[in-house]
């Protein structure tokens, strides 16, 4: 007899242990309440999916609302997360059917029009039409290479240790003055705010809890804060102690460089990492030796077009543009057809044309540069976009491009 297929459904809010526990068994995680309880404040069960197969939650896919930093605007983003399908229930199609359910309510409702996530695996993603739109680097570095060029400028004021409550607010008003500049990053409501800042032991690896150090201004104004942790070690030489920066976030460059300093000569340090620095850090300018930061370059947000015409008119373009796009999307038919996009720095419409085509893409393609990061150049040399005309490729893509580079350093 045939086993029934999976049924999709919206899980309860008190359903979430049980979402979470299959979560972390597909993640090869030890689950542990706190861990839970953090993922529970920003849990969303009306936008979430659970597949039953009977009393059994064996697939799951969720959504936060959240807003997005895209050239020149704020956006409203679908954020899909928590997608896990269980071991015994692989290659059954549940995933596809979990993300086109997402998107086709995405468009029927006419909710956001942009959706984007952190992909476990990079490849799964491409083949539902995400584009790995805001690349970042890994970097590292030995604290002794870490001299600043002589023209570095110095910030007038003063550095001060303070404990998390003390510094929060100051993290919180300093991130949202930077956020509208910054395509790819996310609004940070308190709850957000508190999941990022979270800092149970057991994520620790052995380090200190997380530092957090201010800078004020001669008015005693702070206008700069740092966020690190330090894990001790003796090496053969002597001590060998690595410091892991999470944020460092400055009003200007020259406060910035007064919070780097700060970090990169704590006692008994010898090495310094950053797990998410955005490609046009500023920090590769101050340092005088060029070799001194490692970078090593990964994806980090995909992004979704759900639809074409009110993702591109939501944004600004760099230069003007008038383009008609032929996009291909197999998972969102409507999407699919000729696009004609108008604009420029001060907005841009987008609407359905039967004029010829002059660029073709999918939908992966187009999620991958509409932050302004990845290129439209750069994908034709791959053979993953046509044009008519090699004049018609460079004018689009230097008004997709963006003077900022994307840039999400928070996983959802």
């Amino acid at each position: 007899m045939k086993t029934p297929a999976p049924v999709l459904r919206r899980p309860d809010a008190e359903e979430f242990p049980a979402f979470w526990a299959l979560l972390s068994a597909v993640f090869g995680e030890a689950p542990h309440d706190e861990d839970r309880e953090r993922e529970a404040t920003v849990f969303e069960p009306e936008r979430s999916l659970v597949a039953m197969d009977g009393d059994d939650i064996v697939a799951t896919a969720g959504i936060f609302s959240r807003v997005l930093t895209v050239p020149g605007a704020l956006l409203p983003v679908a954020g899909v997360t928590l997608v896990g399908v269980a071991p015994t229930h692989r290659r059954r199609g549940l995933l596809r059917s979990m993300i086109t359910q997402q998107l086709t309510e995405l468009h029927e409702s006419a909710a956001e029009p942009v959706a984007a996530l952190w992909a476990s695996e990079s490849v799964i993603y491409q083949r539902f039409g995400y584009g790995s739109a805001a690349p970042r680097a890994r970097a590292t570095g030995l604290t002794r290479d870490t001299a600043f060029r002589p023209e570095v400028p110095t910030a007038a004021g003063r550095l001060r240790l303070v404990p998390a409550a003390a510094a929060r607010p100051h993290l919180a008003h300093i991130y949202d003055a930077l956020r509208p500049a910054r395509p790819g990053l996310l609004d940070r409501p308190q709850v957000w705010a508190d999941y990022r800042y979270a800092d149970p032991e057991h994520h620790r690896d052995g380090a200190t809890a997380l530092q957090y150090v201010v800078h004020t201004d001669d008015g005693g104004v702070v206008d700069g804060v740092a966020a690190y942790r330090v894990k001790a070690d003796d090496g053969d030489y002597g001590p060998d102690g690595v410091v892991t920066v999470l944020d460092v976030l400055a009003a200007d460059v020259a406060v910035e460089a007064a919070l780097w300093r700060h970090v990169f000569d704590l006692d008994l340090v010898r090495k310094w990492r950053r797990w998410s620095n955005p490609l046009d850090s500023v920090l590769a300018h101050l340092l005088l030796d060029p070799r001194a930061m490692r970078q090593e370059v990964v994806d980090s947000l995909w992004v979704r077009l759900v639809d074409v015409d009110r993702a591109l008119a939501a944004r600004r373009y760099r230069t003007d543009i008038d383009v008609v796009l032929e996009v291909s999307d197999q998972l969102c038919p409507w999407n699919a057809g000729r696009w004609r996009l108008s604009g420029g720095p001060d907005g841009a419409v987008c609407a359905a044309t039967t004029d010829a085509a002059e660029i073709r893409l999918s939908s992966t393609e187009l999620g991958a540069v509409y932050l302004g990061g990845p290129t439209l150049v750069g994908l034709a040399a791959a053979g993953r976009v046509q044009a008519e005309s090699a004049a018609v490729l460079d004018r689009a893509a230097v008004a997709f491009g963006w003077p900022v580079a994307p840039y999400c350093p928070e996983v959802f």
